[in-house]
């Protein structure tokens, strides 16, 4: 069953979300919030981890700027996220990222990261800047960090109709990258989620299984 524990980071304590397998992990997974917080499609993507075999940590990155975050998909929330993630700053973001790494290797776990919109492009600079092998789910603002070098195996997940991504910042990437591995998919933005109108569950479904592999080959 999952918990709350608690993470240390330079700007104070903040949450996690925990979920462990049943038997011994294969490996930890640190996964990156949306801009809705650590809401219940994080908390179930982070059970799904544990039924796949890993320890998984969900950090509410929030946490230094406001706590208990959980935000509806809609003009409202997306606002209030927006704004959240403006307060926080990426260099905040990713130190809650690199926390929950640490708390997982800690216990001998190699670890890896994944991440959701927003989530997604912190899962990438913590490829970039912490060396772990990532996977990022139409990271929006990965633009603007493309200039960073990969450390570790990367993979990329878009959705083709995605506003917030057209095909030519889809193709920045590959460009920059051209070692990652990258998916399209016939899909908008947010297809992964299962609480969001533009879910798409043909996309969904296709991704999942190509991150359990990333995960499986690049943890091993």
């Amino acid at each position: 069953m999952g918990h709350w524990t608690d993470l240390d980071t330079p700007h104070g304590p903040i949450r996690a979300w925990r979920e462990d397998p049943a038997g011994a992990p294969r490996g930890g997974i640190v996964v990156l919030q949306e801009i809705f917080g650590v809401n219940g499609h994080v908390r179930d993507v982070t059970r799904r981890f544990a039924g796949a075999g890993y320890s998984a940590l969900a950090p509410a990155l929030f946490d230094p700027v406001e706590r208990d975050v959980e935000l509806d998909y809609d003009e409202a929330g997306i606002a209030r996220g927006r704004a959240l993630v403006a307060q926080l700053g990426t260099e905040r973001a990713v130190d809650g990222a690199r926390a929950a790494a640490d708390a997982l290797q800690a216990e001998g776990l190699r670890t890896g990261a994944v991440g959701f919109c927003w989530g997604g492009t912190i899962a990438y600079l913590a490829n970039t800047r912490l060396g772990l092998p990532a996977v990022s789910y139409y990271g929006t603002r990965t633009t603007g960090f493309l200039d960073e070098a990969l450390r570790a195996p990367m993979m990329f997940h878009f959705g083709e109709h995605d506003a917030s991504l057209p095909p030519e910042a889809v193709q920045r990437h590959r460009d920059a990258h051209p070692g990652a591995t990258l998916h399209v998919y016939d899909a908008g933005h947010g297809f992964n989620c299962d609480r969001r109108a533009d879910h798409v569950p043909a996309a969904a479904a296709e991704a999942w299984p190509r991150t359990l592999a990333f995960f499986e080959d690049a943890l091993r």
